[in-house]
Parts: C-alpha cells; sequence; structure tokens
C-alpha cells in the first residue's frame, strides 16, 4: 500500500468520525461534480421567483416579461441518453398556463395566437411547452420560457407594414401575366376543338 492510498483511508477515517469537510493532497474531497451549477454559477439563485415588470410600453407590444406565478411547472424523467441520471433526477420541464386568460399578453398577439394555435390548446384551455434539452431544470426551464417568448414575437413580427409601391406593382404585372397565360391557353383550346369538326356547307 503506498503512501497516497494511506493518506486517503486515514483522511476518510477521520471524516467520517468527525463529519467535517477534510482536503487530500490540497483537494477537497467531495462528490459534487465541477460543473455542477453552484460552482458554475456561485452567485446565482437556483429557485424560481417572479421579478418584477417593466414598465409598460407605449406600443402595446409584447416586453419579454412572463410572471412565473401564472404559469404551471411540472418536472418529470427526460428520455434519451444519460446514463443513470436519467432515471433518478426529474429535468424535464412542463409548463402550462391558459392562453385565453394570459393577461400579461397583448390583447391583440393573445387573439392570433389562440387562432394559429388552436390546434394546440387543450379542451380546459391550457397551452403547453415542453424542454428536455439539457440535464438541468433550470435550463430546461430557460429553454421553455424562451421558446414561448418567440412564439409570442414570431405572431407579432407578422404584422407586417402595408405593401409598398414596389410590390403592388410586382403583383400587379403578375396578376395581368397570369391573365394573359390564361386566355392564351383558353385560345389554343378553342382552337384545338374547332379543328376537331368537319367542313360544314358542302354539297356533295
Amino acid at each position: 500500500m503506498n503512501k497516497i492510498t494511506r493518506a486517503f483511508i486515514s483522511v476518510l477515517r477521520q471524516s467520517s468520525s468527525s463529519g467535517g469537510t477534510n482536503t487530500l493532497l490540497g483537494r477537497q474531497l467531495s462528490y459534487k461534480s465541477d460543473l455542477s451549477l453552484d460552482n458554475l454559477y456561485p452567485s446565482s439563485r437556483l429557485q424560481i421567483y417572479t421579478p418584477p415588470p417593466p414598465p409598460p410600453g407605449s406600443n402595446n407590444k409584447f416586453n419579454g416579461f412572463i410572471p412565473m406565478d401564472q404559469l404551471e411547472i411540472t418536472y418529470s424523467r427526460s428520455s434519451g441518453p444519460g446514463g443513470q441520471h436519467v432515471n433518478t433526477v426529474n429535468t424535464k420541464v412542463d409548463v402550462r398556463f391558459k392562453l385565453a386568460q394570459a393577461d400579461w399578453i397583448p390583447e391583440q398577439t393573445r387573439q392570433k395566437l389562440l387562432k394559429v394555435l388552436a390546434n394546440r390548446i387543450t379542451k380546459e384551455g391550457y397551452f403547453y411547452i415542453k424542454s428536455d434539452l439539457t440535464r438541468s431544470q433550470q435550463m430546461n426551464l430557460a429553454d421553455a420560457l424562451e421558446k414561448l417568448r418567440s412564439i409570442i414575437r414570431a405572431q407579432e413580427a407578422t404584422e407586417a407594414a402595408p405593401p409598398s409601391e414596389e410590390t403592388l406593382e410586382k403583383l400587379r404585372r403578375r396578376q395581368e401575366r397570369a391573365a394573359r397565360e390564361r386566355l392564351q391557353l383558353k385560345r389554343g383550346r378553342a382552337q384545338v376543338k374547332a379543328d376537331r369538326q368537319g367542313p360544314g356547307g358542302i354539297d356533295l
């Protein structure tokens, strides 16, 4: 048994008897990964909370604020590869809320979402968003909220400005060209039918 192994065993015996934290060769004895969230973001909060809403805008647009207290969030086991961690931790996030009652979405945008997302809304009026992108609850929740923001902003982006004169001119020329092609095809078919008929008014 070498010196490092003996030192390691002695430290483990001391830690089991005293219950404190010890170090071996300048490193803290711990089973926590160096890539855990509290090591990557030591000053961050891991609890879910709702920040204060930003001041209302003047253009009646969605400002990105989502009140967490109006969402129903559940966690479950993720699918796909991930080792034993997948079988022990609920990292998949399901976010749902009643879209018709979401007063934090502008009224005009909410009505458009009710029409566009009609097939994704349950009979009870709930709209679901799921995320199992990572093996972290907080990161999956952030991903689900960003998906929701993207859906809302995509509907606001469809409120395009009136077409320009150049666009209108292109549409007019396209319609005229389609009308000419239709008339030309119609004349061609009429000529084919006329050629099928035998000569008339000839006395034999």
